[in-house]
């Protein structure tokens, strides 16, 4: 897992990039023509080509389409497997909110992992696989955590489907990218992006009851997003909606008072007087 000084070490590399920005325009100008092309897209509803194919951690060619076969929501995350340090971020960040979830992986959803590095193999995929899984710690996991590799081409084709832009940076021998896992349908559309390095569990489970297509959650889960929590991209989490939360008590206000009229309807003078005569009849009849 993460130490915690890694935090203080992204914030302290964050700080150095942006120093130099200040300090000299021709370097800043240098720095702004690295960063050219690289960020995140967001082609929302757009589907993914499933036609592509990587190699698994096992080393067996498989079609992305693969694990589109069944009514799982997938995460899917484009990393290197020899980050230095964002991909390290984001996907202990993503497995700790795994740990908090009530879910299972594997079991209610599945997560596939790309490397953006080319000359990156199965045997390096596998010892990654291994070590994130290893802190993750529960059974039957290793069937729904994917580490892919491939070549160019298809790698190319699959992070210009997703919007993730990056380049690779000559001098340092490191892929410049930024943090996001992406939430994949079912059939394979891209239903929402989470562009952080921390993920909260329950911002993990909506993004997934979104993006299954109504294949998991609860009705509970359903309520909540439709009446009370909507996605906020600016603080990439869930949070409760002021309209959401208005027109939820208006309905409720609304249902109250209809079942108070009701009953004040059913308990009349004229009505009881009417059940009393009712009673009397009925019991001279006896």
């Amino acid at each position: 897992m993460i130490p915690t000084w890694s935090h203080i070490a992204l914030a302290l590399l964050s700080s150095a990039i942006a120093l130099p920005v200040v300090a000299g325009p021709t370097f800043a100008d240098e720095k702004i023509e690295e960063l050219e092309g690289v960020g995140i897209t967001q082609h929302l509803d757009t589907q993914v080509p499933l036609d592509l194919t990587f190699v698994d951690e096992h080393g067996q060619e498989v079609a992305l389409s693969k694990f589109f076969n069944n009514d799982k929501p997938i995460i899917m995350t484009l990393n290197y497997y020899k980050c230095p340090m964002l991909c390290s971020l984001t996907l202990n960040g993503l497995v700790t909110g795994m740990e908090e979830m009530e879910w299972t992986l594997g079991d209610e959803f599945e997560v596939v992992t790309l490397s953006i590095n080319p000359d990156e193999k199965a045997p390096l995929a596998l010892k990654n696989k291994t070590g994130y899984l290893d802190h993750y710690d529960r059974e039957g996991a290793e069937n729904g955590w994917h580490f892919l590799t491939g070549d160019q081409e298809n790698i190319t084709k699959l992070a210009d489907a997703l919007g993730f832009g990056y380049v690779f940076d000559e001098q340092t021998g490191e892929f410049l990218h930024t943090a996001s896992i992406m939430f994949i349908t079912p059939s394979g559309r891209i239903s929402k992006y989470m562009n952080d390095v921390q993920f909260a569990a329950q911002d993990l489970r909506f993004a997934l009851v979104e993006a299954s297509e109504g294949k998991v959650g609860t009705l509970i889960d359903d309520f909540l997003l439709f009446n009370c929590f909507q996605y906020d991209p600016d603080r990439n989490s869930y949070s409760p909606n002021a309209w959401k939360l208005m027109r939820t008590a208006s309905v409720l206000m609304l249902i109250m008072l209809g079942g108070g009229i009701a009953v004040l309807a059913w308990s009349t003078p004229e009505r009881l007087q009417s059940k009393e005569s009712t009673q009397k009849s009925d019991e001279s009849n006896l």
